[in-house]
């Protein structure tokens, strides 16, 4: 069981991806595991063949349990392994989740087949297409995505090719529905994503129609026991850490008004040719500055562990999420100094729909290197965090606002916004700290740049 946070004690095997005879690689989705916090999907960290599954689904094991054994031979596949390792014993820190026995020699052609992405192997998994059966039409035979969703339809049973988005092909396998039975709205009759949503709906309510009535659900508003239960299982996860965080780091706070004039001016030149879906927002330009200003000033940007600072050479931000029922997850959008500005726009909104989804990977809880925290749109005017251990830093970001603005004699409005800084003060001081935060402010009067 990987540690998928530094407030993780245990987790609950939720769903099994895989069997005893998959072949896995190194990166693919191999479980979904329940924590306190939200449901993540977990991946392997070795390469080889699925030998045996440890946790069943429903049990609940602390930190460092084996989850499953992985050979590199499907010789040792069906072998009682389990009995030869010592029940529910955790293991290192440094082993992943997936052990794999030493000395077992790789079985010739183990690694033989058609180059697959994680995520199209994951998606092929869950669609029931073996990826050893279809011809790649990626870079040097690759599988992609495309592949995938056309070997699913041309299943038997399945209707000619309809007019439709790569993304409504892929919502339709994904939910079971047959293109040929929905009626598109889009270009040329193409179906699109919101025509398939609606047939999923109308199927949905039909089927309920034809469903003996179920005992009455409680009332909305009333959240059942279980789902209180859980909220207060997240509170108690996140007092216990914030205690310990308060406890041991010595917290220091900053705080600054950056002036978005030029950013918000250039936000809206740009998003006056664009359509409503691909517009940026704020918190993109805020986002990126804060990555690229951790480049900078390093001091913020890491781990304190081990009774050092463990400086981070990539800036993988941390962003805050409220959860609708509750509590918080601060999930990473990795690399993200190194995102163009439409990139990291488009994972800040996955990865919000995901955190609420309860669909999070290992990676985006496990590695943050600095969170940021923005309460803006809940008309919150400055946020003073408490550091994520082993973070060493969090930035608060308020709403964005208009203000009156003083320069040069001359008196005028401008779009500004509080941020503040919660640092260690075991690895920076102010100096530091407020280097970070004027550099944020340097970034944002060039948002072209950023």
């Amino acid at each position: 069981m990987p540690s998928l946070g530094a407030d993780m004690e245990h987790g609950k095997i939720v769903e099994w991806l895989v069997k005893p005879g998959d072949y896995v690689r190194r990166g693919d989705l191999v479980a979904v595991v329940d924590t306190d916090k939200t449901v993540m999907d977990v991946e392997s960290f070795q390469e080889g063949v699925v030998a045996d599954l440890l946790v069943g689904i429903g049990e609940t094991v602390p930190v460092g349990t084996p989850l499953a054994v992985i050979t590199q031979t499907p010789a040792e596949v069906g072998a009682p392994v389990h009995e030869a390792l010592p029940a529910r014993a955790p293991a290192k820190a440094a082993a992943g989740p997936l052990q794999v026995p030493p000395q077992i020699p790789e079985a010739p052609g183990a690694s033989q087949g058609p180059p697959i992405a994680p995520p199209v192997r994951h998606l092929a998994h869950r669609l029931g297409v073996d990826t050893g059966r279809i011809h790649g039409t990626g870079k040097d035979g690759a599988v992609t995505r495309a592949d995938v969703e056309h070997a699913v339809a041309a299943r038997p049973g399945s209707a000619g090719r309809v007019r439709s988005s790569p993304r409504a092909r892929r919502l339709a396998a994904e939910l079971g529905i047959a293109l040929s039975t929905v009626t598109g709205t889009g270009p040329d009759g193409a179906v699109t994503v919101a025509d398939v949503q609606g047939a999923a709906a109308g199927e949905g309510a039909a089927r309920a129609a034809e469903t003996p009535a179920a005992p009455a659900a409680p009332a909305k508003g009333k959240p059942s026991a279980e789902a209180r239960e859980r909220v207060a299982s997240l509170r108690r996860a996140i007092g216990a850490l914030m205690t310990r965080s308060k406890q041991t780091i010595p917290h220091y706070y900053l705080s600054t008004t950056l002036d978005l004039r030029a950013a918000v001016d250039w936000m809206q030149s740009v998003n006056a040719h664009r359509p409503v879906a691909a517009r940026l927002v704020p918190s993109a330009l805020l986002l990126k500055a804060a990555a690229l200003a951790a480049r900078d000033v390093p001091e913020v940007n890491g781990f304190y562990d081990d009774g050092g600072f463990r400086p981070s050479a990539a800036v993988h931000l941390g962003v805050a999420v409220a959860l609708r029922q509750g509590g918080l997850v601060a999930p990473a959008i990795h690399d993200a100094d190194t995102l163009p500005l439409d990139v990291l726009m488009e994972q800040l909104r996955d990865l919000v729909s995901r955190a609420r989804a309860g669909r999070l990977q290992r990676a985006e809880m496990a590695d943050p290197t600095l969170t940021v925290t923005n309460l803006g749109d809940l008309g919150v005017d400055s946020v003073y965090g408490v550091i994520y251990p082993p973070q060493v830093a969090m930035l608060g970001l308020g709403r964005v606002m208009e203000q009156p603005w003083a320069e040069n004699g001359l008196l005028g409005v401008r779009h500004a916004v509080i941020a503040t800084l919660s640092a260690d003060h075991r690895v920076s001081d102010g100096l530091r700290g407020g280097r970070y935060l004027v550099r944020i402010n340097e970034l944002l009067q060039e948002p072209e740049n950023l």
